[in-house]
């Protein structure tokens, strides 16, 4: 009895984290009212159609998320790993069905249920780190071992990826994938399975850019730099041209002209360039400033938790976080192929926001038991 309570004995709470996801979920929801405004205003003639939409269909569940991973024990997360995770693979297979699966701009990547939306793979981020966590915390061996350990992880990470590309959504499936291989890695796999790893993706990313027109279209756009402008490369050209017309300091908080007709998705995918177009160049690398320590402090609980099992689940969200915000960022800063996919905590849209807040809850219930 004396040696459960010690195990389970509490400190403080890391605030530094905690206040980080605080500032970046405020800043989301002031930056998506400026960035969605006048597009509201055009569409839906409301002007706070997607501020509501966001925090209704978002904040809430990601508060009652949060809350619920802040004060239940981190540890209960890996007796319902495997359910959840089962779970989650079904309900991405929903999407395929025209019972409960829905498409929009092309990708079938929401399931309605119940008049409930959401999107299956954001949620897999979540269940599926916590059911990766506790399978390499269970034993040393599966990270060292080939037939027990790398090849069954390489089978699971196969087929959930298949899921996803196939709705499609090529970017998250990497993200997810390289958060894994950045887990297993941690649990101490092996250089070599990691290197087989990477070539095989590698190797199948190739092949699909290839036997896919509009993925190949994407990397010819970014290698011809700027041509294409009004096809392939015109998403491209409008997000440099925003974020080059904020100089150093913006023009402007509300204040962006492009926002409304040249740029495509102003409050999803390309809402970082709203935000260097109206801060400015030191907004916005203030922003990556306030990412880059909260992934470092995320890093820094990882390393401080009490076993293997909380630091395995705190590295597979922080790296999944850290990643998904360098490839947004990247990819309408010009840096590397345009990708459609959210940055954390600023973009529209409440299922990715509701997933992030709840591991945000969990990777700070971690720092209590350090």
């Amino acid at each position: 009895m004396l040696r459960r309570i010690r195990t389970r004995r509490t400190s403080a709470p890391d605030y530094v984290f905690l206040g980080l996801v605080v500032l970046l979920t405020v800043f989301g929801l002031v930056m998506l009212t400026s960035a969605s405004s006048d597009l509201a205003e055009a569409r839906f003639g409301n002007s706070f159609y997607y501020l509501n939409h966001q925090i209704l269909n978002g904040l809430i569940a990601g508060v009652v998320g949060f809350f619920i991973g802040f004060f239940l024990y981190y540890r209960r997360w890996e007796k319902l790993a495997v359910p959840l995770l089962i779970l989650n693979i079904f309900l991405l297979t929903l999407v395929f069905t025209t019972s409960f699966g829905f498409a929009a701009k092309g990708a079938s990547r929401w399931v309605d249920i119940g008049g409930f939306s959401f999107q299956p793979a954001e949620v897999l981020k979540l269940t599926f780190f916590i059911y990766l966590a506790a399978w390499l915390s269970k034993s040393r061996e599966r990270s060292k071992k080939f037939l027990t350990g790398f090849l069954p992880f390489m089978i699971l990470v196969g087929i959930i990826i298949l899921l996803i590309v196939f709705q499609p959504s090529t970017t998250t499936a990497a993200i997810i994938f390289a958060a894994a291989l950045a887990t297993y890695f941690t649990a101490g796999g092996r250089i070599k399975f990691l290197v087989a790893a990477v070539l095989l993706a590698a190797l199948g990313l190739s092949i699909l850019v290839y036997i896919t027109p509009y993925r190949l279209e994407r990397i010819t756009a970014f290698l011809d730099g700027g041509a294409n402008e009004l096809e392939e490369g015109y998403h491209l050209n409008q997000s440099l041209i925003a974020i080059g017309s904020g100089g150093w300091f913006g023009v402007g908080y509300g204040k962006s002209t492009t926002k409304l007709r040249y740029l495509p998705e102003p409050t999803g995918d390309s809402i970082f360039a709203v935000i260097a177009e109206e801060l400015g160049f030191v907004g916005a690398s203030l922003l990556i400033l306030v990412f880059l320590v909260l992934v470092l402090k995320g890093l820094r609980i990882a390393k401080a938790a009490r076993d293997n099992f909380g630091r395995l689940l705190v590295t597979g969200f922080i790296t999944l976080l850290g990643i998904q915000v360098f490839i947004n960022i990247a990819a309408v800063s010009g840096l590397i192929p345009f990708t459609g996919i959210p940055l954390p905590f600023i973009s529209f849209g409440g299922t990715a926001l509701a997933v992030f807040l709840t591991m945000s809850g969990i990777i700070v219930n971690v720092s209590r038991y350090r």
